[in-house]
């Protein structure tokens, strides 16, 4: 695979998900485990010149210059000098400081990678120092410079990478470690080593819970940001770590502690596409959630928002109905019910009134009607008269013929 194409995949694992507006309200529903839903957003570098042809021959003689021009897959000890725009957009750059063990050597995503890092504000003021730093490549568990960045370098390699604050802290920056919003950042990166990730099936009960709890914990750092995309992706791999499935003994605590981390991550996904106006999507992980625990709130809380944003308001307020039943004095749920009450009555009014003017008479105006309706009773009288002047015809006609009759016998 080209180096295009691997910057490429990386690309398509991490969309930049859309800039929304942190609202800053809190919802009684929150409990630090959940997020509440009440109301509140190519690559066409070539590739980088080979390494033997950078920052070489300063100060050698004629013969060494020749001898690694000639051997061209030979690594050059000593920094090099150019910059790759890892993304095309001059906003994700790396630069390899000491070359590693060759292309061959690069990770794989999905591997657990381990590095040494350092992390520098623009005017190199040292943000944070993180010594055999470990985490899962392609994952989201770490900004995503370092995902896009890392899966680049070899085994061995000492790399310097500027980075935009878009693929760093973004415009909200960090409390821990602290940056400031809108941050363009300097890591320095050393890569450490690169191992297959274990095997979920044979993972201990314990282990598997705190490594989908690490994952969830993650994708609440991406939602906290506003980076709803991210946050989808970090629940949607816990999930699949909390529903794979064990070939080790596990206790029915270790199954009902799983099973609460999965809810989580159904609860805060639902959160987070509420967020991208992914409604089907966040509805669908309402139902799982509640498929595992029937009377989760705040399952129930977001299912009725949901089913609201699709004007399903009937089905929304019976939803919100049953949350409230469960917890009668939660004052969020009521207001959300209050609202969906007042917005369905008059939805229903406005039904009415269009159904009341679409059966409206036919014939026009009133007078119309009117003079319609005494043409109607006018011409049906009459018609009375005429059956009744046949009738009494017949009927004397035949009391007649029974006289003649009589006389002639």
């Amino acid at each position: 695979m080209t180096e295009k194409e691997e910057i490429m995949d990386a690309c398509d694992s991490h969309a930049s998900a859309p800039s929304v507006k942190k609202n800053e309200r809190t919802s009684l529903l929150d409990s630090g485990e959940d997020f509440e839903v009440l109301d509140e957003e190519d690559i066409d570098d070539d590739l980088p010149p080979p390494l033997e042809d950078a920052g070489g021959g300063k100060g050698k003689n004629t013969d060494e210059s020749e001898k690694k021009n000639a051997d061209s897959d030979s690594d050059p000890p000593g920094p090099v000098e150019e910059w790759m725009d890892v993304l095309g957009n001059d906003q994700l750059k790396k630069k390899v400081l000491e070359a590693g063990e060759g292309r061959d050597s690069r990770p794989q995503k999905g591997q657990n990678v381990k590095i040494n890092l350092k992390t520098y504000l623009k005017d190199g003021t040292l943000v944070e120092e993180q010594p055999d730093l470990s985490f899962t490549l392609g994952d989201g568990d770490v900004i995503q410079a370092l995902d896009l960045t890392v899966q680049l370098m070899e085994m061995g390699e000492k790399a310097l990478v500027q980075v935009d604050a878009k693929y760093a802290y973004g415009v909200r920056g960090s409390l821990e470690p602290e940056v400031p919003p809108n941050s363009e950042l300097s890591l320095e990166v050393e890569l450490l080593k690169a191992t297959d990730a274990p095997d979920l099936e044979l993972l201990q009960p314990a282990e598997k819970i705190a490594l989908a709890s690490h994952k969830r914990e993650r994708g609440n750092v991406h939602y906290q940001r506003g980076d709803y995309a991210f946050a989808v992706n970090s629940y949607s791999v816990a999930l699949q770590i909390t529903e794979s499935s064990s070939k080790v003994d596990i206790s029915p605590e270790e199954e009902n502690e799983l099973m609460g981390v999965r809810v989580k991550c159904l609860n805060n996904m639902a959160a987070s596409q509420l967020k991208l106006d992914h409604y089907d999507a966040a509805l669908k992980s309402c139902v799982s959630a509640l498929e595992q625990q029937p009377d989760n709130i705040k399952a129930l809380f977001r299912m009725g928002k949901v089913l609201a944003l699709q004007g399903e308001y009937t089905e929304a307020i019976q939803t919100l109905r049953k949350a409230l039943k469960l917890e009668p004095s939660n004052k969020t749920i009521h207001a959300e019910l209050s609202k969906l009450v007042k917005k369905n009555s008059e939805q229903r009014g406005a039904e009415q009134a269009m159904y009341k003017k679409m059966l409206g008479n036919p014939g026009g105006g009133g007078g119309g009607g009117s003079g319609s309706q005494k043409h109607r009773a006018k011409s049906t009288w009459g018609l009375s008269w005429k059956w009744l002047f046949g009738a009494t015809a017949v009927a004397i006609g035949g009391v007649a013929l029974s006289v003649v009759i009589a006389a002639r016998n």
